[in-house]
């Protein structure tokens, strides 16, 4: 390179740019990782984002928070819950006033699975677990009808009785119905939107059939 060594730049052409390396400061969260947080932290966590949950199927609207963060607790939960209050005495009894615990455990989760195929083969868009995550955590409010029958039971089994379980089944049942509608209505093609909430409506239905016609042992 010949002649290079005699060209000079004049102290008076500005030198432009930045030629230092900038070290910024990592900010807590870039290096915060979840392993290192103690177990109470995380379980508090988990408990907050499942309590969002529920206060979301209470108060049913068009928001993507179940489907964005899904997780299967709340739905386990409330499965649980729900087999348990319907468990109408021991496994070993032939007057079991309900049906068994695997039973409704069986039905709920496979439900779920069928109507979330369902929707996957009309051209859903979300996700499998996603959908399990919505149907799941929409049997809030019929587990609060089980229990407000369980309470009704307890003073007596007329036909005031059964007129205020029937009217309470009938309340959550459709709030059942609308809010995973609400969350599920979006993610299908509209001319198909009926195919999906049809098998949702059988789905919520027999849940509440079953919690209307038990009798405690």
């Amino acid at each position: 390179f010949a002649g290079l060594a005699d060209v000079s730049i004049s102290e008076d052409i500005p030198v432009e740019g930045e030629i230092s390396v900038p070290v910024g400061s990592h900010s807590p969260d870039e290096d915060y990782s979840t392993l290192d947080e103690p177990v109470k932290d995380t379980i508090m966590r988990d408990l907050k984002a499942v309590g969002k949950k529920f206060v979301h199927v209470m108060y049913p609207k068009k928001s993507s928070a179940l489907l964005r963060d899904w997780d299967l607790w709340g739905p386990l939960v409330l499965c649980v819950s729900l087999a348990l209050m319907l468990q109408g005495g021991s496994a070993d009894s032939k007057e079991d006033g309900g049906p068994q615990f695997a039973e409704v455990f069986v039905i709920i989760w496979f439900g779920a699975v069928v109507i979330t195929l369902n929707s996957k083969l009309l051209g859903g868009t979300i996700s499998f677990f996603q959908s399990l995550c919505v149907l799941g955590y929409c049997v809030l409010p019929l587990t609060v009808a089980m229990l407000v029958c369980r309470l009704v039971l307890l003073a007596g089994s007329g036909t005031v009785s059964f007129i205020v379980r029937l009217i309470v089944v009938m309340a959550m049942f459709g709030w059942s119905t609308l809010a995973s509608t609400a969350f599920l209505a979006d993610s299908q093609p509209p001319n198909r939107k009926a195919l999906v909430v049809y098998p949702i409506f059988l789905f919520y239905f027999v849940i509440s059939w079953m919690i209307l016609t038990f009798t405690p042992q």
